[in-house]
């Protein structure tokens, strides 16, 4: 605070470091596991437009009306043709037409395929959820929000509830769309097992949590062994019985985010959504200030602006130690998709080279020796005629979509 022409006036740097410490101090490798290639995100969303349409064929035109709420601008044509490996466009009585190429279709087929496996162990994920809830159901809208991150397809109520309703069933009271539940009416003891408790299992110890601090961090280890000298306590056990502000009901708080982060596909969840549910899971309100108690277990960044927090243990590097067969189809996409954008940037490079040639402004045998240019995440974002993200602060509620698990 300083004083300027006889008035109190805030320090920017002030303001600036006092935002600064609701994330921790950088990691190159878990930044790098946040950068997921908004590309993609963008392309998935458009794959799954298609297959909702009539005979999974989309009118350009149709998919151009939706780039706004994809935050994209440019003509939708142009950034399809980018992808050649992922969309096959058409001309059809003077309309252009898009459809799922067949190395996408094979894709598509594989995923549906891998959804049908891992059924069961997707309905192990939304009975753990569930049980623990304070009460044990959730409100729909809600669950929507986290669903995809667990792995639930976005039909899950006609596809997965209605095989099961010895263990859920959807409740509707006041008969509103809104306040539609889905309850767990069967406990089952051999899933309140955390885990932190399988891996003790295994290794005949206690339970702990894992600490994956560099040594160098005398005072973080420090805190955190006096943390995990407590006894470890099941996010499966009922709250009611822990007092309100105690070691222990803290030590039930860490358990449950570190269990809901394991149940996740890529070991994250923006903290917002967390907040969402503090009134389901007993959590505190501050809860930013919670994780940031915890360095050695949970990571926070606010990369993109958006509060994040992935579980350390979950990566090696900046990569996932176990890959759910959900993720592993969705890394076929990306590279597929990659693969299409780079025939489409060699395409383009030599198209320019022509061009160039023609107007005298390079010989042969420069051009032979001009390397191919890759459009990179930020070039595209900076907008051109083939699409790109708008302005900033689009790209902001673009993140939002990127990080928040609404994509994937």
């Amino acid at each position: 605070m300083k004083i300027q022409n006889g008035k109190m006036v805030i320090s920017i740097y002030v303001q600036t470091r006092r935002f600064s410490l609701w994330s921790m101090k950088k990691e190159p490798d878990l930044e790098a596991a946040l950068t997921r290639n908004r590309r993609w995100v963008v392309n998935n969303q458009i794959k799954n437009i298609i297959l909702r349409c009539p005979d999974q064929v989309a009118p350009v035109n149709f998919l151009q009306k939706k780039f706004k709420s994809l935050d994209l601008q440019g003509k939708a044509f142009n950034w399809l043709k980018k992808y050649p490996c992922c969309f096959e466009t058409y001309l059809e009585k003077d309309e252009y037409y898009c459809r799922l190429t067949k190395e996408m279709m094979f894709l598509v087929e594989e995923e549906e395929n891998v959804k049908d496996m891992q059924e069961p162990v997707v309905v192990e994920r939304l009975a753990k959820l569930l049980m623990m809830v304070t009460n044990h159901r959730l409100n729909v809208s809600k669950l929507n929000e986290v669903g995809r991150s667990l792995g639930l397809p976005d039909d899950y109520l006609i596809r997965i509830i209605p095989k099961y309703l010895d263990m859920f069933r959807v409740i509707n009271y006041s008969g509103r769309k809104s306040s539609m539940e889905i309850e767990l009416i069967k406990w089952d003891q051999d899933l309140a097992v955390s885990a932190i408790e399988k891996i003790a299992q295994k290794k005949g110890s206690n339970p702990s949590f894992p600490c994956s601090l560099p040594l160098t961090w005398v005072k973080s280890w420090e805190k955190f062994r006096e943390f995990d000298s407590f006894p470890y306590i099941s996010p499966y056990t009922d709250p009611g019985r822990l007092v309100d502000g105690s070691r222990e009901l803290e030590k039930r708080t860490i358990s449950l985010l570190h269990e809901f982060l394991s149940l996740t596909l890529w070991k994250k969840a923006s903290i917002m959504k967390l907040g969402h549910f503090r009134r389901e899971f007993g959590l505190p309100d501050k809860l930013n200030v919670l994780l940031l108690k915890h360095p050695g277990i949970f990571y926070v960044t606010n990369k993109y602006q958006i509060y994040t927090v992935l579980l350390r243990e979950g990566y090696k590097g900046s990569e996932l130690v176990d890959k759910d067969p959900l993720v592993v189809v969705k890394d076929k996409f990306g590279e597929l998709m990659q693969e299409g954008l780079h025939e489409y940037n060699r395409r383009h490079h030599m198209l320019n080279l022509e061009k160039r040639r023609k107007k005298g402004m390079i010989a042969m045998k420069e051009a032979i020796k001009d390397p191919i240019h890759e459009l990179s995440d930020d070039e595209e974002a900076r907008g051109d005629d083939l699409g790109g993200i708008f302005d900033p602060e689009e790209r902001k509620r673009f993140y939002k979509v990127l990080f928040e698990d609404k994509g994937p």
